[in-house]
């Protein structure tokens, strides 16, 4: 396992994180994700944790909370081994405190999730989702109480603009407290939008890109080709409108250049496209998900090696698509680019 700097912070996290949106099984969306038991669980730990991947995620919207129940189980005895990540602000029912990051949902969701998760800390809390209807002074004053008791120990968000995770660091460094170092992002090959501008922000700011989705929500598995029907098993589906938007024409377009990159390296197309963003700019750790040992297996062969820069260079050209306003003249003209060249992988 490689192991990275989580942004500008002092925590050293695995290059692949596990996700656990498969525990748990709860609910329309989750439960097409996979129903994974405790039992099982501690088997993918066993897994993964001997593998060097010592960092697990999840969420208290994952399964009406089974799944930080599950993880909480699969953990016990071996605490000190691993790094829980978990997120909250997304609604968790319809009351006025089931939603959003006031002082009083956060302090309480961090409560639950720690009664949930069976620990006396939590190593990385996010945000999950930016609430617009809470000053943001009132956010980062009770993240940084939680940080002081000792309940969390670092910080970030999840699905933030550019403008609004700035407003926050900002804030921050304005009035002392708890500064963001993690910032977890849908990005892969099929959905390169995080580059305009929260990769420059990620790297101006010491703030480390998470990924989620690195397979474009399950469309990068090696499963979905031009001309072939969606196999009557994708999970695709029931949960395709919960997903990011993809451009079929540019999804195809991708498969087939990692088609033939696998068939040179004897790689698998979900491994070469974790791959290749484990060596973009900012990105501490790509999230990665499994419903049974053999797809984690498989995921954690997707570091230890590297393609070749022709080969890199392949995946950029037909991933790469034309950036909006203000982003595209300083990809398209020379002058513009002298002054904010783009960052290169």
């Amino acid at each position: 396992m490689e192991y990275r700097r989580l942004g500008a912070s002092g925590l050293v996290v695995p290059a692949l994180s596990l996700g656990t949106g498969t525990f748990g099984g709860r609910g329309p969306l989750f439960a097409n994700w996979g129903a994974t038991d405790a039992r099982e669980a501690r088997r993918l730990l066993d897994i993964a944790i001997d593998a060097g991947l010592t960092m697990f995620d999840s969420a208290d919207v994952y399964s009406d909370g089974a799944s930080e129940e599950v993880l909480g189980q699969a953990i016990k005895g071996r605490r000190d081994q691993v790094l829980i990540s978990t997120k909250a602000g997304l609604p968790t029912g319809d009351g006025p405190l089931d939603a959003g990051t006031s002082r009083a949902r956060l302090t309480t969701a961090v409560d639950a999730a720690l009664r949930r998760l069976g620990t006396d800390h939590i190593d990385l809390f996010q945000l999950h989702a930016f609430d617009a209807g809470t000053p943001v002074e009132e956010v980062l004053a009770t993240l940084d109480d939680l940080v002081r008791a000792g309940k969390i120990r670092y910080t970030g968000v999840s699905n933030f603009a550019g403008w609004e995770l700035m407003k926050s660091l900002d804030a921050a460094d304005r009035h002392g407290r708890t500064r963001y170092v993690a910032n977890q992002v849908y990005y892969s090959l099929i959905g390169r939008d995080y580059e305009w501008e929260l990769m420059p922000l990620g790297r101006d700011q010491g703030v480390g890109a998470l990924v989620w989705s690195p397979l474009g929500w399950g469309r990068l598995t090696g499963r979905i080709r031009r001309g072939t029907p969606l196999p009557a098993d994708s999970r695709l589906h029931a949960t395709a409108d919960y997903g990011p938007p993809v451009d079929e024409e540019l999804l195809y377009d991708v498969v087939d250049v990692l088609d033939a990159l696998a068939e040179e390296t004897g790689r698998t197309v979900p491994q070469i496209a974790i791959n290749w963003l484990l060596r973009r700019p900012t990105v501490s750790s790509v999230i990665i998900g499994a419903r049974n040992e053999e797809q984690l297996r498989q995921n954690l062969d997707a570091v230890g090696w590297e393609l070749t820069p022709e080969q890199v260079a392949r995946l950029d050209a037909v991933s790469t698509r034309e950036a909006p306003y203000p982003y595209f003249p300083y990809r398209r003209q020379e002058g513009f680019a002298r002054l904010n060249p783009p960052m290169a992988g």
